[in-house]
């Protein structure tokens, strides 16, 4: 058994819907845990109110107050690939991830993630990402190290103030490979959850979702691309991508869902190589460049 390191943190909705206690609670809104493991961890102490007061399964709900507990899994998964930290100072800190790490714990990851990775390695403990990258995809991701200034680093990705560039390796269909190059697309469309709720379609209605991508490269049959998503929905590069017919190398989610079993070739063809802001603090512009590049793309020069 594997147990969390840190506590999750759940805030308690600010209307109480009928749960007589917290316990109630916790089963309701993670169906998929069992309660007796519920029930185990706070006999065990794994529960408590964020100033570290202990709780009972008895222990009334109390509208929005912050309630902790420890996420446990049977066995961990290991990602022996390394990430690398490639800048830091008072505010901020950059880091790449490799593929399949999780940028915070989640599923069956509880301690393996870059989040715990960087902390062990600057024993910096107030640390925390301002953006999400997707388990399956490389490249950089941007923490905050500094409580005072983090807000301001927050309103970069809010306020649309930072550019990102990402990369994707993908097979080329028949009209694209021999037209001259760059090719650019701008694709705009609404992105909604499907089911499972993991995974996003596209429907109709106002667009929520804004990317451009553009064919930089071919060998072979396959095309490089550098893609920027001008809004951040969940997994847009991936649905736009395969709206123009170039579903990313490896993806195991679109345009088929692939069961966890099934072996791919390769990780997820995607980086996020390129981060461009005006930092909020010193007023410099920033430019970071990941030094990872996309497997298949190397190999495709052999």
């Amino acid at each position: 058994m594997s147990k969390a390191a840190r506590p999750s943190e759940i805030t308690l909705p600010p209307v109480n819907q009928g749960w007589d206690n917290l316990y109630q609670f916790l089963c309701s809104q993670f169906p998929r845990i069992a309660p007796e493991i519920w029930a185990a961890r706070f006999r065990d102490g794994k529960i408590h109110w964020h100033n570290g007061e202990p709780v009972s399964m008895a222990a009334p709900f109390l509208p929005s107050r912050r309630l902790c507990y420890y996420r446990e899994v049977v066995a961990e998964p290991v990602v022996q690939a390394a990430h690398q930290i490639i800048y830091q100072d008072s505010h901020i800190l950059l880091a790449c991830k490799p593929h399949g790490l999780p940028v915070i714990p989640g599923g069956e990851f509880v301690n393996e993630c870059l989040l715990e990775r960087v902390r062990r390695d600057t024993g910096l403990e107030d640390i925390a990402p301002v953006h999400r990258l997707d388990r399956d995809t490389a490249g950089l991701v941007l923490f905050s190290v500094n409580a005072q200034s983090r807000a301001a680093y927050y309103q970069l990705f809010a306020q649309g103030l930072i550019e990102k560039t990402y990369q994707a390796v993908a097979c080329l269909p028949e009209s694209l490979q021999h037209q001259s190059l760059p090719q650019q697309f701008e694709l705009h469309n609404r992105l909604e959850k499907s089911q499972p709720r993991f995974l996003m379609q596209a429907v109709s209605g106002e667009p929520n979702a804004h990317s451009t991508l553009r064919l930089v490269a071919r060998r072979h049959q396959l095309g490089l691309f550098h893609l920027t998503p001008h809004t951040g929905k969940t997994h847009q590069l991936r649905l736009h991508m395969q709206a123009i017919g170039c579903p990313i190398l490896f993806d195991p989610y679109y345009p088929t869902l692939l069961p966890k079993t099934e072996q791919l070739a390769g990780p997820l063809q995607l980086l996020a190589q390129q981060l461009r802001f005006v930092d909020p603090i010193s007023g410099t512009a920033q430019y970071f460049c990941s030094t990872r590049q996309l497997d298949a793309w190397s190999l495709a020069e052999i």
